[in-house]
């Protein structure tokens, strides 16, 4: 069993989600990439021990992560019982459904029936009575909003999930969401939408503004935009990459000759902040306090580290956001 560090609170900011009473830490592992069978079991485990010994008090998961889709619950769920049984209590684990996540009518998308099914496989998976958060991963654009958002209702109501949140909803969504949410007695807590300086559409499309006008809570995910905003691009495509490996998520024709010049005009513009570049994409989406928290993901104990390092500073001067925008808006 893990002994957990005596001052992990010592140096984490913790921001309050929107008008709820829940406090997250600005940083907060995603377990979207490196938990599964294809991993050392004893790095996984590293990495959430570490985390926690950091303050990082926050587990960010869903239904599909992996691979294969489950393998990330299931392998929080180990570690959960090996090494934070005593902490329990100190822990915000979330988890979401709305992916593929078995053959048939029923494995995904928003309906009732596939949103509780899944909640009841997470618990299992990860040996777990209630998750803090639950969300509904992405908008059905075939069933009613009010049956999925009823969903999440009765997850909090049978006290399978103490919040209920969303993921990838534009501000429409989002805001019929939290109506219907509000009129059920079980207000939203938190929006996770795809935020980096090289994705704005949270900005341009008007969320950041909706959840601050709702008063609702952000986490924003692949703020290092799928690593790159670190330092693996600055020299072109590492044959070790994603990128290289032509992900789903990233593949090498979006990393052009154009993209990896403004990547190291923004490396320089970090260093001169006495950051790496992956830090300072960090506290540009946390800046000025509307995004709540950062998701970040970890291969090993030391890059979560360096992640978690970038609170150090996260703070901007006037010009260095004028020469960020020149970098990266529109792109």
């Amino acid at each position: 069993m893990h002994t957990a560090h005596p001052d992990r609170y010592a140096d984490m900011p913790y921001r309050r989600t929107g008008r709820s009473g829940l406090k997250l830490p600005a940083l907060s592992l995603g377990l979207w990439h490196n938990f599964g069978p294809d991993r050392p079991v004893e790095t996984q485990r590293a990495i959430l021990r570490r985390a926690f010994d950091l303050g990082v008090t926050h587990f960010d998961l869903a239904n599909n992560y992996g691979p294969p889709p489950g393998a990330a619950e299931s392998a929080l769920g180990e570690a959960l019982a090996a090494d934070f049984a005593p902490y329990r209590d100190e822990l915000v684990i979330s988890t979401k459904a709305g992916y593929l996540m078995w053959p048939g009518p029923y494995g995904e998308w928003g309906s009732r029936k596939y949103l509780l099914s899944s909640l009841d496989q997470s618990l299992k998976r990860m040996g777990l009575e209630y998750v803090d958060i639950f969300y509904s991963h992405r908008p059905d654009p075939e069933t009613p909003l009010e049956e999925t958002m009823g969903a999440l209702h009765s997850a909090v109501q049978q006290g399978k999930a103490l919040y209920a949140g969303v993921s990838n909803y534009s501000p429409e969504q989002t805001r019929e969401a939290a109506r219907i949410l509000a009129d059920l007695g079980t207000p939203l807590l938190i929006h996770q939408p795809r935020y980096s300086m090289l994705d704005r559409r949270p900005e341009e499309q008007g969320l950041l503004d909706t959840l601050d006008d709702l008063q609702v809570g952000s986490i924003a995910y692949s703020p290092l935009e799928q690593g790159l905003l670190t330092s693996r691009y600055l020299d072109g495509i590492p044959e070790d990459s994603r990128a290289a490996s032509d992900s789903p998520f990233l593949n090498s024709d979006a990393v052009t000759g154009e993209l990896v010049d403004r990547l190291r005009a923004l490396d320089e513009i970090a260093r001169s902040r006495g950051q790496s570049l992956a830090q300072m994409a960090l506290a540009w989406v946390l800046r000025g306090g509307r995004v709540t928290s950062a998701l970040v993901g970890a291969s090993s104990p030391r890059q979560l580290e360096d992640s978690v390092a970038a609170i150090g500073n996260l703070d901007f001067d006037p010009a260095e956001l004028t020469r960020i925008d020149a970098l990266t808006a529109g792109a």
